[in-house]
């Protein structure tokens, strides 16, 4: 799936009546997925999440700049945030399917047709930057719509496209690709601007100028700034790289928050930029109270967040997806200011369109869709669904022993062994759709139409995609399976033997799933035409089948052998 990201962010946070009528012009086409709405009364900002294919992003993008144009009247506009336009800056983010390249073409169409069609002067930024002196939004931005007149005059501030004479309503936009930011605001228990920005200033790469320390005054930002001889400032670099961060005062939280954008969680991430905030906080004399993220977030930035926690906690890492994620939501106070929805906040769960998903059936309702007339779901979907049963009770009996005194010389194999368990379970749960999915699949193709050579040879090809899919999936399931059986092997010698009869539970799932997986890869076997395809899998399934039935009489002998044993 081509998909592209697009964050917009326009200037007006108070008028529902106006952000409604940009958020419905994004809404109105045709194969874009309006993701979050963010507004603050004190910054007077919105900024809005939409995906899609990147034809309907360059669509909605412009009308959403085209609104927004119409409606906001920026000559009237003040607010606490950074801005120089009615649509401030418009981010294009690649998320599947599409290149940097493609995107950086995209973002310059969508700004020759506002420049042209609009009269906005559009600034590229970011990847999309005429020149190194455009990249950093910050630099253009710089004078804000106040100085916005004076810069356009400006040989070096010429814009990239559109008019170079200023529009007072509209203002100015900037447009360009970016990695996927993280906006996130750390909450202060105090109304103190600077304090905040004083903590800003340690955190952010920029970092902040010298100052003498001032004898009257603990803040650093009393003392005189240092200078070099040519009278600028000595500048301290701050802690973290590809990190900005302002301090500001809300007064509909009434606190003071450190507003950071995180330009790459991967090299400072979300938890080290909040636990050095809480120390600098202490040293300072306040506290943080929590944080909050604005716009969405990557499940994997989650992800880590939480397991670091975890980490700190010296607890299971082997747990649910929903379980480390609550630890994230728990440790950052992500809860402080509102609540936070991970099926809202967090982009993959957003952007999710599967819907009536097989595993999010109750237990009876499945069994009722398995039951009934219909082909799919049959065994292959049963077969993903005993080796996921079988990997979550290698991740029970993996946690148990990982709490149990007596084993605390195993924490480091159960916990990561807990690990691979949940992992394999995801898997193995998606794959429960996923073999109906590529059994209905073949029964779409079958019913294409065939009536012209044409159509007889886009048919066939379909047909042969199909099945080699079909005949793939119940392979992955039984590989999976047989990864569940090894699982076992640790735990059947090593684990806690109050839950050693769990351990002969799991080996017979997975067991029944790899062999019932393997018969829908031998039913499957005689439509695949390509012969190196059908070889390789069935050579695969006969090794992994001696392998699994040795390991198997082995599992079930050490189980036994601990039951007797208590």
């Amino acid at each position: 799936m081509r998909l592209v990201e697009c964050v917009p962010n326009f200037s007006e946070g108070r008028n529902n009546n106006i952000i409604s009528a940009i958020t419905d012009s994004i809404k109105k086409v045709d194969g874009v997925s309006l993701l979050g709405v963010d507004s603050g009364k004190d910054t007077n900002r919105t900024v809005v999440t939409f995906v899609g294919s990147p034809e309907a992003v360059e669509e909605a993008a412009f009308n959403s700049i085209k609104t927004s144009a119409d409606l906001i009247d920026m000559s009237k506009h003040s607010g606490t945030h950074s801005r120089m336009g009615a649509t401030d800056v418009c981010p294009l983010i690649p998320i599947s399917g599409v290149t940097d390249e493609e995107c950086i073409d995209l973002s310059r169409r969508l700004a020759k047709k506002v420049g042209d069609e609009l009269s906005i002067p559009i600034y590229l930024y970011e990847k999309s930057a005429s020149s190194p002196l455009r990249v950093n939004l910050a630099d253009i931005r710089f004078g804000e719509y106040e100085g916005l007149s004076k810069k356009l005059k400006s040989n070096d501030w010429k814009p990239d496209y559109g008019p170079i004479d200023f529009n007072p309503k509209s203002g100015a936009t900037a447009i360009g690709v970016r990695n996927f930011l993280i906006a996130y605001n750390i909450n202060l228990n105090t109304a103190d601007q600077r304090l905040a920005t004083d903590i800003a200033f340690e955190l952010r790469e920029k970092g902040r100028s010298k100052r003498n320390p001032n004898p009257k005054s603990p803040n650093l930002l009393d003392g005189d700034i240092v200078r070099n001889r040519d009278g600028s400032p000595v500048k301290i670099k701050g802690i973290f790289k590809d990190v900005k961060a302002v301090g500001w005062y809300i007064e509909e939280y009434k606190c003071a928050q450190i507003s950071i954008n995180l330009n790459n969680y991967k090299t400072s991430s979300i938890y080290d930029v909040f636990d050095a905030a809480c120390k600098l906080a202490y040293e300072r004399g306040v506290r943080v109270t929590g944080s909050e993220l604005v716009g969405l977030v990557p499940l994997d930035a989650i992800i880590l967040t939480g397991k670091h926690y975890l980490r700190k906690q010296n607890s299971f890492e082997g747990i649910p997806e929903n379980e480390i994620i609550e630890c994230a939501v728990q440790s950052l106070g992500l809860n402080d200011l509102g609540s936070f929805d991970p099926n809202k906040k967090i982009i993959e769960y957003a952007i999710s369109d599967e819907v009536n998903k097989l595993v999010d059936l109750s237990t009876s309702d499945f069994l009722d869709e398995v039951s009934s007339k219909s082909p799919a779901p049959g065994g292959g979907s049963v077969s993903a669904l005993l080796g996921s049963t079988g990997a979550s009770l290698c991740s029970m009996v993996a946690s148990l022993t990982y709490y149990k005194k007596d084993f605390f010389d195993l924490r480091g194999e159960m916990n990561d062994l807990g690990k691979k368990a949940q992992l394999i379970k995801d898997k193995l749960a998606a794959l429960v759709d996923e073999d109906t999915n590529a059994f209905n699949a073949i029964m779409d193709s079958n019913k294409l139409s065939a009536k012209t050579d044409e159509e007889a040879r886009l048919k066939n090809i379909a047909l042969k995609n199909a099945n080699e899919h079909a005949f793939e999936t119940p392979f992955l399931i039984a590989s999976l399976c047989a990864d569940v059986v090894d699982l076992c092997i640790t735990l059947s010698l090593k684990g806690n033997p109050n839950s050693v009869s769990d351990i002969g539970v799991a080996v017979e799932s997975a067991y029944a799933g790899f062999k019932g997986a393997s018969l829908n890869v031998l039913i499957n076997m005689p439509a695949i035409e390509n012969k190196n395809l059908r070889n390789r899998i069935s050579e695969d399934l006969k090794s992994k089948k001696k392998k699994i039935e040795k390991s198997y009489k082995l599992i079930i002998d050490n189980v036994h052998k601990v039951m007797a044993s208590l």
